[in-house]
């Protein structure tokens, strides 16, 4: 049998490695209360000793500078990095940067390679992906209204975003606008422009106020932004294609990331369990509070096949789309359930800023909206099954294709 869910003896060794460093190194640095000059200084302090223990680029090939790691092995790193929200800025794996670097190895040319990719893969530039629009659903992003019109040698660019997370920091963004004329709902209207920031014609307008405070998704206006045919990235019309081959392991980076955080909020409700007694005796020998528990072993056990499982298809160069969207969907749910039920084993604690279960509540909301709201992953999921069924008599190949 092919199947075999343990990992070969170097890669078990690489995980205890990252596990090592961010419990060891990371997280004992991290400090909320200090000033954002030390938070910077300390960040980038981090990132050379994770340069030093071979542990930077884990999603780029080696040739780029990075470990080389499949999308399984890259699973096991980026859940243990997310055991802390600086994991995966100190690795340099960090949405949306890490999406960012996939679609410019991909899709630049070289000269673009070497003006935006590497100063992302040395970690002295950051970037944005600005496709969201408040006028349309940014689900959709057939009815995008930013358009680009050429005026003799160059594009001028007008529209407006929002939801750009990054903007504020970025040294450049990927911006999708309509360059051609294509009816409504049709693929091949959008083109990807690489911008750098700042530009005259990109107005950064303020930070949306999200659940979680101002944390740098940003709106924009743009208004007669000048652009050449040497920032168009992947060729004009292809700005749909670009963006959903970006979109599917950014999705399941997600994913990763997101079982981290359910493992810790699992581990958080345990220990509050076994350490919390009431009426006669701890809460972990409360049949309802084992039901919380329980509940939420199963979900984690789920979220974590489900991952691993797209991520191998991912690897085989399968198609991905519908795991990936499951995951999406199934993990970003689980996420909201399990840390919903650890603030619930911890009473009012839970509900207060004490602990860090009320941030990681605030931040899991999120999780059913980014990428993809739940229902349009489950639109999807469902147009799949359907076309399956239409294909072949079957919903098999839609459930995973797994030999059951």
């Amino acid at each position: 049998m092919a199947i075999d869910f343990t990992l070969a003896p170097e890669h078990e060794e690489l995980r205890r490695k990252v596990r090592t460093f961010i419990q060891e190194t990371v997280i004992p640095a991290a400090d909320e209360n200090a000033s954002r000059d030390e938070y910077l200084r300390t960040i980038f302090g981090l990132r050379e000793k994770a340069k030093a223990e071979g542990l930077w680029l884990p999603h780029m090939p080696k040739e780029w500078g990075g470990m080389g790691l499949g999308h399984v092995e890259l699973a096991m790193v980026q859940a243990e990095a997310a055991k802390t929200r600086l994991g995966p800025w100190v690795l340099n794996c960090m949405a949306p940067d890490e999406g960012n670097m996939h679609t410019l190895l991909h899709w630049a040319s070289d000269d673009q390679k070497e003006r935006y990719l590497k100063p992302l893969l040395e970690g002295v530039q950051m970037s944005c992906f600005a496709m969201t629009e408040p006028e349309v659903a940014g689900s959709d992003p057939t009815l995008i209204q930013t358009k680009a019109v050429k005026d003799g040698d160059e594009w001028v660019i007008n529209g407006h975003k929002w939801f750009i997370s990054n903007a504020r920091r970025a040294n450049f963004a990927i911006l999708i606008a309509r360059t051609e004329d294509v009816p409504p709902g049709e693929r091949g209207g959008n083109t990807a422009f690489l911008i750098d920031l700042p530009s005259d014609g990109w107005n950064d307008v303020r930070e949306v106020e999200t659940m979680h405070g101002s944390t740098g998704h940003s709106e924009i206006v743009i208004t007669d932004l000048r652009v050449t045919d040497e920032q168009i990235l992947g060729g004009r019309g292809n700005g749909h294609r670009l963006g959903q081959y970006r979109l599917g392991p950014a999705r399941l980076a997600h994913c990763m990331r997101w079982i981290s955080q359910a493992e810790t909020a699992l581990d958080m409700m345990v220990d509050r369990a076994l350490n919390r007694y009431s009426h006669g005796s701890v809460l972990a020998d409360k049949q309802g509070v084992q039901w919380l528990i329980a509940d939420s072993a199963m979900e984690l056990y789920q979220c974590k096949l489900m991952v691993l499982h797209a991520a191998s298809k991912i690897d085989k160069g399968e198609d991905f789309r519908t795991e990936v969207s499951m995951a999406k969907h199934f993990v970003a749910q689980s996420l909201n359930r399990i840390v919903d039920r650890a603030v619930q084993v911890h009473g009012a604690l839970g509900y207060s800023t004490d602990t860090p279960l009320a941030h990681m509540f605030q931040h899991a909301r999120w999780a059913r909206l980014a990428d993809g709201a739940d229902e349009i992953h489950q639109m999807r999921i469902a147009e799949r099954t359907i076309d399956a069924y239409r294909s072949t008599g079957s919903t098999w190949a839609a459930t995973g294709g797994l030999p059951l």
